[in-house]
């Protein structure tokens, strides 16, 4: 018998917010002005990513610069945060708030644990900042998904075992992550990208509060 789960931790985006238009909205204008092919299909693989391996995957071989592949990073940010200020509660998937209340209402600790680091503008913009118990971010740990560091920081953090954490994620490389850090994983998405976490479902909101204690053995 697994032990009794006393965290869930949770990815941002796509799987608390939505905010993949704009993050495509932002590579695409970036790819535009470089000449760079860059497809909805590509964006995808783009996901759970950090902003500098993403510039990578995007730059596929083209050699550029120290000085260059910093500009960019930083333009694709301005072009992001810009597109940022538009969020509202809105931008919450269907049935994610709802999950964190009734999570939290259980005496379950929660936190986010997103590589962006624009997870705190995302939250105050959505107005969900204060439901969170801990928040990791781009800033919170050097090395991102698929390195479990950002998750055992927010176990740390949290003051809770990294076997006592379930996670929800729905990029690869966070499932990665978090099977590397030896936390029980639930992915949101197509088998094709979440299929290694040990329960899956295709949104947020198939998850309830019943399903998610099931898993827990809560």
């Amino acid at each position: 018998m697994r032990k009794k789960i006393k965290a869930v931790i949770f990815d941002l985006d796509g799987v608390i917010t939505d905010t993949s238009e704009y993050h495509y909205q932002a590579w695409k204008r970036l790819a535009d002005e470089e000449g760079i092919p860059f497809s909805r299909d590509d964006n995808e693989k783009l996901r759970g990513v950090s902003r500098s391996e993403c510039l990578k995957i995007l730059l596929n071989g083209k050699q550029v610069s120290a000085e260059q592949f910093q500009e960019m990073v930083d333009r694709k940010n301005e072009y992001y945060v810009e597109l940022l200020r538009r969020m509202t509660s809105k931008n919450i998937l269907s049935g994610a708030k709802e999950l964190v209340l009734d999570v939290k209402k259980r005496g379950i600790k929660i936190a986010i644990a997103s590589v962006s680091k624009n997870t705190r503008t995302v939250l105050r913009g959505t107005g969900i900042e204060d439901l969170f118990d801990v928040i990791a971010d781009g800033y919170s740990v050097k090395n991102t998904k698929p390195s479990p560091d950002i998750f055992l920081f927010a176990a740390k953090e949290l003051g809770v075992k990294p076997e006592d954490c379930a996670v929800v994620e729905d990029a690869e490389a966070g499932i990665e992550a978090a099977l590397a850090g030896n936390m029980l994983s639930i992915g949101i998405g197509p088998e094709e990208r979440v299929g290694k976490a040990r329960f899956r479902f295709k949104k947020i909101g198939d998850i309830t509060l019943t399903k998610l204690l099931e898993i827990i053995n809560f």
